[in-house]
């Protein structure tokens, strides 16, 4: 048998004998460096040889021997807790009380007496298969132990570019404002964000980007970066969303694309202007606990066609009216029954959160969104935002 690595042996047993026969049966993988034997005589003496040789991965041994025998060899090894080393047993034909005994104790397989070579190179054999096998999945586990350690990383990062001090302005009394986001995996694709443009104005968007995991965490934060900085620049919410639909065009891979709805909320007069990049229309909730959609520009998603316009539209927002940005992972959560959340669901839970804090809105929504799936996974990352405007 070919092998990817050097095995190690120990023959325990008193027959002083064997230890030329086993040298001159295995010569071939001994002289290539297959195999490489070691020998003890009993159970006290395999135990300090395994120490000495502590890379040996098989034990040959015979049951009936002086001073230590199998039997308590076994239970020994199985303090040792080392699930790679293998041990197979030796004993008289017939004498199946011991064999049971020996594979109740951890014991791989078992021969008879007197051993027949042929089935003791199979029996080696087989048990070499398994160590590989299960020297792969070892290296196969910290693999993705690294890679869960690694996606716990990029899960710190990703919400670590996203606002998440909460109130941001505390010293302004013009409007209040809240997000949250809920990957459904370690990394999600959806965003948020919201800054000063300047004194008056105040950004705020949110996003989803197609697809799941690495790749749309890097692109959501590409995103996300790109309509911050060229929103800082003041230009209109329309000519924002052109802008960076250039930019993402041009940098766009794997046909990935983001869906967005971005605003500016004038904070001295309540006026909100608005651009929506095929995202999922967002709620007007009024200080009377009116809830409406909001318009929509009818502008497709960031990413795929390059120097499209993006409309502009207008509303104004009254003291205490609130606007309600999420994804379609609010909308689209599962229950056990298979049924969708929805938007009419949604809808009658806005029109009871007649002027409540910003907070206090988006935290009964996400209580809600998870009574209601009752522990269904989610099938997709879940974020919304709240604006207040309080004149």
């Amino acid at each position: 048998m070919e092998t990817e690595m050097r095995i190690k042996l120990m023959v325990v047993d008193d027959e002083v004998d064997l230890e030329p026969l086993m040298r001159q049966k295995f010569r071939r993988q001994i002289r290539s460096g297959e195999y490489d034997f070691v020998f003890a005589h009993n159970g006290l003496d395999a135990l300090t040889k395994l120490i000495e040789h502590p890379d040996i991965v098989i034990i040959l041994t015979d049951i009936n021997m002086p001073e230590m025998d199998g039997l308590t060899l076994l239970l020994k090894l199985k303090e040792l807790k080392n699930p790679s080393l293998k041990t197979v047993v030796v004993s008289a034909y017939g004498d199946m009380d011991n064999i049971r005994t020996a594979m109740n104790r951890g014991a791989f397989d078992f021969l008879t007496k007197p051993i027949n070579f042929q089935d003791l190179e199979l029996t080696m054999n087989k048990t070499i298969e398994e160590i590989v096998l299960q020297r792969k999945a070892l290296i196969e586990h910290d693999q993705l132990i690294s890679i869960q350690r690694d996606l716990n990383v990029a899960r710190e990062i990703q919400m670590g570019i996203l606002p998440q001090v909460f109130p941001p302005f505390p010293e302004r009394t013009d409007f209040e404002i809240f997000a949250s986001m809920e990957a459904a995996k370690e990394v999600g694709g959806d965003f948020y964000d919201f800054f000063m443009i300047d004194n008056d104005r105040l950004g705020f968007v949110i996003g989803d980007v197609s697809g799941k995991g690495i790749p749309a965490a890097i692109f959501m934060a590409v995103s996300r970066t790109l309509i911050r900085a060229t929103g800082l620049k003041g230009m209109k919410a329309g000519e924002c969303m052109h802008s960076v639909n250039n930019l993402l065009c041009n940098e766009s891979v794997s046909c990935m694309f983001v869906t967005v709805f971005y605003g500016i909320l004038n904070t001295k007069t309540g006026e909100m202007e608005y651009a929506n990049a095929g995202h999922n229309p967002p709620y007007l909730l009024s200080a009377a606990g009116e809830v409406q959609t909001l318009e929509s520009t009818g502008d497709i998603v960031l990413g795929v066609f390059e120097d499209r316009q993006f409309e502009t539209k207008h509303i104004q927002l009254h003291p205490r009216d609130g606007v309600f940005l999420f994804t379609d992972g609010v909308t689209e959560a599962f229950n056990r029954g298979g049924d969708l959340y929805g938007e009419s669901r949604l809808e009658k839970l806005l029109a009871s959160l007649k002027d409540v804090t910003s907070e206090a809105t988006i935290r009964t929504i996400a209580t809600d969104v998870n009574t209601f799936a009752h522990g269904v996974p989610q099938s997709d990352d879940i974020t919304m935002l709240f604006v207040k405007y309080l004149g």
